[in-house]
Order: C-alpha cells, then sequence, then structure tokens
C-alpha cells in the first residue's frame, strides 16, 4: 500500500515537471524576437549611437571652419567723428565696405584643412566603433535575458518536484514510514527553491530592462542563438590579422597619425611669410567717396618663442598618436584572443555539462527508486535534485558563454557590423552629411534644418 503512494507521489512529481515546461512553451507569444532583429533595432534607435551620429556631424565641421581660411571676409563700417577746435565743433560721417582676401599664409590652411580631413576619417572610424559596441551588447543583453529566462522555468519545475516530495514525505510519515527529519528536510528544501525562484525572478526583470535600455523595447519571446559559424574567422591566427589591420580602432588611431602630421605642417606655417589683400570703399559727408587698396606681405622674425614651441608641441603629440597605434594594436590582438579562447572553453564547457546532465538525470531516477525500496534516504532524493538542477543551470550559463564569447570575436577583429550580419536596417551614411556641408559659405541651420 505504501509503495503504491510513494510511486504516485513520483509518477506526479515528473507529471509537473513536463506541465511547467509545456506551459513555458505555450505561455510564449506567437511573434518571436530574433537576436538580428534586436540588433537592427539597436542600430536605429540606441540613443548612445544616435549621440556618436551627432558628435561625427560635429566633426563635419571642422572642415569648413578650416577651410574659411581660404574665402575673404568682409564687413561693413560706419563711422562718425566729432572734433573740438578751440571752441568749434566739426562733425563728420561715414559708411563704407573692406574685404581683407589672404592670399598665401605658408601653407596653413592647406594643412589645416587636411587635418581636419583626417579627423572626419577618424571620427567615422570611432563611429563604426561605437556602432560594433552596441551590437555586441545588444547580444549580451539577448543572451543575458534568454539565460535568465531559461532559470526561471528550471527553478519553477524544481519547485513543482520538491512539492510532490514533500507531499510524498508527510504521507510516509502519516503511515509511520518516515520521521519527522524527513518532513522536515523536504519543507526546508522546498522553501529554499522558492526563494531562489524569487532571486531568478528579479535577475530575469533586471536583465529585461538593460535589453531594454540598449534596444528600445521589451524583450518579447527571444529565440534561441545559435553560433555565427560562417562569420567566424578561419582561425585564431587569422583572426588576429584581422582584428590588428581592420578593427575601427586602429583604423582610428592611424587617421590620429595623418591628422598630427598635417598639424605639424600647419605650425610650421607659421614661420613662412604671409600675403594678403585688402580693399576698402567709403562714402562720407557732401558725397566725398575714397577707394582703397593695400598689400600686405608679413615675414616673421621672431614671436617670443611661442611658434616654435607650437612645433615642437604638435611634434610630440605627432609622436603620441604613433604610439597609440601601436597601443590599439595591442588591445585588439588582446581582445580576440581572449574572446576566441572564451568560445573554445564555452564550447567545451558545453559538451561536459551536458555530460552532467545527463548522468544526473540517471542518477536521480535511479535514487528516486531506491529510496522507495527503502536503500536510500529523502535527503539523497533532495541532493540528486538540486544536482540535476545545477546541470541545468550550468548548461545555460555556458551557452550564454558561447553565444556572447563568438559575437565578441567578431567585434574584435571589427567584423560585426550591420552589412556582414546582414540586418534588415538602413545603414548610417555619414558621408552624406559631409559632402552638404563641408563646402558651405555662409548659413546657420544645420543640414537637417535645425
Amino acid at each position: 500500500m505504501l509503495e503504491n503512494v510513494i510511486v504516485s507521489f513520483v509518477k506526479k512529481s515528473f507529471a509537473c515537471v513536463a506541465l511547467v515546461s509545456a506551459m513555458a512553451l505555450v505561455s510564449q507569444p506567437a511573434w518571436a524576437e530574433t537576436v538580428y532583429q534586436a540588433m537592427a533595432m539597436a542600430y536605429e534607435n540606441n540613443p548612445d549611437l544616435n549621440a556618436a551620429r551627432a558628435g561625427l556631424r560635429a566633426t563635419d565641421e571642422g572642415v569648413a571652419l578650416a577651410k574659411s581660411g581660404y574665402r575673404p571676409t568682409v564687413a561693413a563700417e560706419a563711422i562718425t567723428t566729432s572734433t573740438n577746435t578751440n571752441g568749434h565743433t566739426t562733425n563728420s560721417a561715414s559708411l563704407g565696405v573692406s574685404i581683407t582676401q589672404t592670399l598665401f599664409d605658408g601653407f596653413q590652411t592647406r594643412s589645416n584643412v587636411r587635418a581636419a580631413e583626417a579627423q572626419v576619417f577618424a571620427g567615422r572610424e570611432n563611429l563604426r566603433g561605437t556602432e560594433i559596441d552596441i551590437l555586441l551588447a545588444t547580444v549580451q543583453a539577448y543572451a543575458n535575458v534568454n539565460r535568465d529566462n531559461q532559470i526561471v522555468v528550471y527553478r519553477k519545475q524544481n519547485i513543482a518536484f520538491l512539492q510532490e516530495q514533500f507531499s510524498a514525505a508527510r504521507a510516509r510519515f502519516d503511515v509511520g514510514e518516515s520521521t519527522r527529519t524527513d518532513v522536515s528536510l523536504s519543507e526546508a528544501e522546498l522553501a529554499g527553491a522558492r526563494a531562489s525562484l524569487t532571486a531568478a525572478v528579479a535577475q530575469a526583470k533586471s536583465s529585461a530592462a538593460v535589453y531594454a535600455q540598449i534596444v528600445g523595447t521589451v524583450p518579447k519571446g527571444l529565440k534561441a542563438v545559435g553560433l555565427p559559424r560562417k562569420l567566424l574567422p578561419r582561425s585564431l591566427e587569422a583572426a588576429v590579422v584581422q582584428g590588428t589591420t581592420e578593427h575601427p580602432t586602429v583604423l582610428a588611431a592611424l587617421y590620429g597619425v595623418d591628422a598630427a602630421g598635417f598639424n605639424v605642417k600647419a605650425k610650421e606655417g607659421s614661420f613662412l611669410p604671409g600675403v594678403k589683400v585688402s580693399g576698402s570703399v567709403a562714402e562720407g559727408d557732401g558725397g566725398v567717396s575714397t577707394a582703397q587698396v593695400q598689400a600686405k606681405v608679413t615675414i616673421p622674425l621672431y614671436q617670443g618663442g611661442a611658434a616654435s614651441a607650437s612645433v615642437r608641441q604638435a611634434k610630440e603629440q605627432l609622436g603620441q598618436q604613433r604610439i597609440l597605434v601601436d597601443s590599439a594594436r595591442r588591445a585588439i590582438e588582446q581582445s580576440v584572443i581572449s574572446s576566441w579562447t572564451q568560445m573554445e572553453a564555452s564550447l567545451a564547457t558545453i559538451e561536459a555539462n551536458k555530460a552532467q546532465l545527463s548522468a544526473s538525470n540517471l542518477a536521480l531516477n535511479g535514487v528516486v527508486e531506491e529510496r522507495r525500496v527503502g536503500q536510500r534516504t529523502t535527503l539523497d532524493v533532495l541532493n540528486a535534485q538540486q544536482t540535476v538542477l545545477n546541470a541545468k543551470e550550468a548548461i545555460s550559463q555556458s551557452e550564454r558563454n558561447a553565444i556572447v564569447a563568438s559575437f565578441s570575436v567578431l567585434a574584435s577583429t571589427g567584423r560585426l557590423t550591420i552589412d556582414r550580419l546582414g540586418l534588415q536596417v538602413a545603414s548610417y551614411r555619414p558621408e552624406i552629411h559631409y559632402e552638404a556641408t563641408k563646402d558651405r559659405w555662409y548659413g546657420l541651420r544645420t543640414v537637417d534644418g535645425r
């Protein structure tokens, strides 16, 4: 009689576990969101990315600022003069226009323009780096939500199993086949499982909030993520080569060297002669008109040491930029190696965890049967069930780590881009704004009308 009761409870426990799993699947919304759809939404809506785009548009204006050195300056003048001589006051007034044009400034303007252009190219690479960071952050948030939701499901299943064990322990106690200790052990384990579920739900909500911050929408029916095997480099060595030559951090540093080199030339131009032409037209009292044209050649002899110090400073900045290129390459190499090794370790861990789960399930079934014939205790069953739960959660964590590490490899090589991923989203083209603003002579409104 007692054996039949125990077997009935055990069958009910596994039935509850299956029911919880089915309910978790049924509760998923009809429309599910893939990681690539999430990345497309983040690319389009993320405020940090939009702020970086605005910053690049501001950098574009540096070229127009530098080109102003090629253009004339025009000013209108209105002059009134009051002169008192021996108590007699004479008033006069004049209106005029003056124009000044620089003909030669030691190639400073040309160098400043090229430096500004290099800064624009560096800014584009920095923007591409920001895009990669946002896409990778999206993958991390997506994988975290998937992991945490799966852990919530596992812990709900665990509670269902432990609830049946608690009921079975009380049934055995009622017929004198168990002790109060068995009942207390089951009750304590059940209470601990409920506390663990509360913590898991809180963690899942926290991960969902991070996802919403990055993507702009709450996570809905996220799908499992597969490894981007077709996009991954064929080997670690190939990944290192790609990263150290193609990553936007390295390319931005190289453009920084170009900008610093042109800045040195601009500073050296202050030692060369300068030529300016100015003209003015004025009309005074009584219709008297005057016109004047002046050419001015300036040959710098000594500027108090400021020009020399500026050149030395610019050369040191150039040297700094060259060192930063080496630093960027080393940082990218370290990132590639770290991501690659984490990916390999995570994939190996998944296989080990799956083997652990398979063995743990067999052990749990055996312990339950052995307890039925009196060869095992309730504590043995609870420990076996905890081992199964730990194995399930370990698989979820290692799968999350493998996904994040694989996409981190793409990010470290500079290839986590919307084009290579094939994301269904319009690509932001920074050159459109640059072409529209680089040669503007006047106008206070931005290209988009603000």
